[in-house]
């Protein structure tokens, strides 16, 4: 339960006896203002019934401060029975003050004083962005830490949503998992919502339902959080990259370094300068960042088939990213397939390939043209064993494996220099023939 939907119920139940006081107050009066105490009488019945059916969506039928709301409710009809009777009035609005007291005490027992925080994932693969700051959550004895993956759609080229793909299975046996349609936002109102897309429906090959758009979540949290699902140079930030639409929204945006922030701040401010930027904006680093320093050979999990084709071997992380494909199109496929060519066979070397999670929907979605050609290569590679095909939705255990990175410019060769291992850009005009190892 979190403290915001706590805090409100408390503070509903301060208005029902505030509103008690009034009608004590009126109750004098009570042939003149018959009509108005009615109402009042009404609306404090409407409020209680509120807080029932809150708790009950909660904790479920039973729980004491419902009978304690159900009691008040039939002294709030008998009130209306007795107005015009000043004794029975005055002892029943007493009575019903005691009652107001000791929902209040309920709520605060059975109520729990705690923070919920929940983190709103939406790929397997980008759990990295938001892992750490919910292990610390989960950590917190006085934080009640819920995950929920949700759904996302491929898009058309005009837009409308395709395939719904939901991937809550995919997360890590350690990270207990709650269904999206589970957990009802609008009842517990969750003390802080943590999320890593902010595009909403700006992303033209992928969106998550609308419901989780940022513009939404910022109604059932005080404190919406943005986490870049990004690692940069950490020497700061392009503007494109800066003010997508969660940004209007979050209450708080983390940044990965003090020189990328001042530029969240100058860029976001631009575009909405009553923002708050200065505030708004956190200088914490990144959960990525936490994650690629702490694995190795030693700790992470590869399939057993890994293990026996790397035996003894060096390994290649070679990473092909969206950028790099859309960029170079024809000649970024015969590239992929040179050096496919190159670690053929060889005994002393071991090329894991991964491709940019996004690579099949976004051809699909964006260059049809070229999804055939990518298909038929990516088929080749596997059926010929050329090296090790990496599709898993945790980068973790081919960068803890390999022993040296290959590839694309892109977040994951930020990330890759933080292990102290080599970082090798390929260059896709550089042909077969001018390679050499």
């Amino acid at each position: 339960m979190s403290r915001t939907t706590r805090k409100h119920l408390l503070s509903m139940t301060d208005t029902l006896i505030k509103a008690n006081k009034a009608l004590k107050m009126s109750l004098p009066q009570g042939m003149k203002k018959k009509e108005a105490l009615i109402q009042l009488l009404s609306d404090c019945q409407d409020s209680a019934i509120s807080i029932g059916e809150t708790m009950e969506k909660l904790y479920g039928e039973g729980t004491e401060t419902v009978r304690a709301l159900e009691d008040y409710c039939e002294s709030l009809y008998q009130m209306t029975l007795v107005l015009d009777n000043p004794v029975q009035a005055k002892e029943l609005v007493n009575s019903l003050a005691g009652q107001l007291r000791q929902i209040r005490r309920l709520i605060e027992k059975e109520v729990p004083d705690r923070i919920e925080a929940v983190f709103l994932p939406y790929k397997a693969s980008m759990w990295d962005s938001l892992e750490s700051i919910w292990q610390a959550a989960d950590a917190d004895p006085d934080c009640d830490a819920y995950v929920i993956p949700i759904p996302y759609y491929d898009r058309d080229p005009d837009g409308s949503f395709r395939e719904e793909h939901y991937e809550g299975r995919s997360f890590p046996k350690e990270v207990p998992v709650t269904r999206y349609d589970e957990y009802d936002l609008s009842v517990r109102m969750p003390d802080v919502i943590f999320i890593h897309n902010p595009y909403d429906g700006g992303n033209y090959v992928t969106s998550v339902h609308p419901y989780f758009y940022s513009k939404n979540l910022k109604n059932y949290t005080d404190k919406l959080v943005y986490v870049p699902y990004f690692v940069l140079s950490g020497e700061g930030i392009d503007e494109a990259m800066a003010t997508p639409s969660a940004v209007l929204h979050a209450d708080y945006i983390i940044a990965q370094t003090e020189k990328e922030r001042q530029d969240y701040i100058r860029y976001c401010s631009k575009l909405y300068p009553q923002g708050g930027f200065e505030k708004k904006v956190l200088a914490l680093g990144s959960p990525k960042i936490d994650k690629v320093r702490s694995v190795n050979r030693v700790n992470v999990k590869v399939p057993k088939e890994w293990l026996e084709r790397i035996e003894g071997k060096k390994v290649i992380l070679y990473n092909t990213s969206l950028n790099g494909l859309l960029n170079g199109n024809e000649a970024y496929l015969e590239k992929m397939r040179d050096v496919f060519l190159l670690f053929q066979g060889r005994e002393d070397v071991v090329l894991l390939w991964r491709p940019h999670p996004l690579m099949e929907s976004t051809l699909l979605s964006m260059r049809t043209e070229l999804y055939t050609q990518y298909m038929d290569l990516k088929e080749w590679f596997q059926r010929e064993a050329v090296g090790i095909y990496d599709d898993t939705a945790d980068m973790y255990p081919a960068i803890g494996i390999s022993d040296a990175y290959y590839g694309d410019w892109s977040s994951l060769v930020w990330l890759y220099r933080e292990t102290g291992k080599p970082v090798m850009i390929q260059d896709v005009e550089v042909r077969s023939s001018s390679y050499y190892l």
